[in-house]
């Protein structure tokens, strides 16, 4: 039985709309930042490139929804279809969750940013593009608005809206139980660990 405190049932937030099909890891960290030992900080730089220099000062309609005051402290973001395509690189999500997103809604993702994302505990669920375009409405014209994913029940719920989600039943099934912070679980239960290293002639017999 897993521990409570890894378990992600139900997220529940303000959300971040991001429109636009195949942002790619290269936009949402910069290659550059993938230099660092650790994954401390890294949410400095999400969409960097894009919220500052030239590409800030000649965007189209204001600025970056990461900069946008009304989405600050948002938990959920929405995006569009085929997120996180691109390069193979575990700080885009790490970027992410540490910028304060708890989950994801969009109408695909690439595969390898889906699993690095699964395995850090940040669930990303995918809805029907109507239902997508839908909740980024809302998210827009009522920033304040509170948006539920229960992976339990399989359900987003906003503004009086309840829309069904989509999940690999397996990464739903980790994420409810709390299986999916390996590490974690390996540290709560390490007398396990030790008990079992001790019966091992190749570790003890040095």
């Amino acid at each position: 039985m897993s521990d409570a405190s890894h378990r992600i049932v139900c997220v529940a937030g303000r959300a971040l709309p991001l429109r636009g099909d195949d942002i790619d890891t290269d936009r949402i960290m910069p290659a550059r930042f993938l230099r660092s030992v650790t994954f401390e900080g890294l949410e400095r730089h999400v969409f960097e490139d894009e919220r500052t220099g030239s590409s800030a000062a000649g965007r189209t309609g204001g600025v970056h929804p990461f900069d946008d005051p009304r989405f600050q402290g948002a938990a959920i973001l929405i995006v569009n279809s085929n997120f996180g395509c691109g390069s193979s690189r575990e700080h885009a999500p790490q970027g992410l969750l540490r910028w304060g997103i708890k989950a994801v809604i969009g109408e695909s993702f690439s595969e390898i940013f889906f699993g690095n994302a699964a395995i850090i505990g940040l669930p990303c669920v995918k809805a029907s593009a109507a239902d997508v375009n839908t909740l980024m409405d809302i998210a827009e014209a009522k920033p304040a608005t509170v948006v539920t994913v229960d992976l339990a029940a399989g359900t987003i719920a906003a503004a009086g809206v309840t829309l069904q989600l989509s999940i690999d039943p397996k990464v739903r099934d980790a994420l409810v139980t709390g299986a999916w912070d390996t590490t974690g679980l390996l540290l709560e239960r390490y007398e396990e660990v030790d008990a079992t290293a001790a019966r091992l002639p190749y570790v003890t017999g040095f």
